[in-house]
């Protein structure tokens, strides 16, 4: 054989994922997430929806998608915590490392697909920019909550 191989081995336990918390933590992001969501779009920018979705001919956002939008923010808020818990050992514990998987979350979840949709003309860009900076602080916030939760 010859050759010095050098093995990392860590101890039983020690740096896996807490499920469990992981699912608890990420409950209450997408809950957070769905509470922020239900503002933005009854309260905030009702009209300014209706508008653009008239303009561009189509319907009104109708019971399944909102549906889908409520499973998809438990989703996401669980994938959050997940991702937190995945660079914790990296990156420590703590708000900082919340705000890490909040942003990555919010650049493939949130900026994305929006800023395609203003590039293919579907939807105005102030508006899109308004949603994505509410999404950002409603994901940070979400993060951070689910962060606290989280234990390993």
């Amino acid at each position: 054989m010859g050759k010095d191989v050098m093995v990392m081995d860590r101890p039983s336990g020690a740096g896996a994922i807490n499920v469990g918390k992981v699912l608890a933590g990420g409950l209450l992001c997408g809950l957070l997430i769905n509470i922020s969501e239900t503002i933005l779009n009854l309260a905030v920018v009702p009209a300014d929806m209706a508008e653009a979705l008239k303009a561009r001919n189509l319907p009104e956002i109708g019971g399944g998608a909102i549906g889908g939008f409520v499973a998809f923010a438990f989703l996401l808020g669980i994938g959050i915590v997940w991702l937190y818990a995945a660079i914790r050992p990296r990156f420590g514990p703590g708000v900082k490392t919340a705000i890490i998987a909040a942003v990555v979350a919010w650049l493939l979840a949130y900026a994305y697909p929006s800023l395609g949709m203003v590039f293919m003309g579907f939807f105005p860009m102030g508006l899109t920019i308004f949603t994505l900076v509410w999404g950002l602080a409603e994901v940070v916030i979400g993060a951070i909550a689910g962060a606290w939760v989280y234990t390993e």
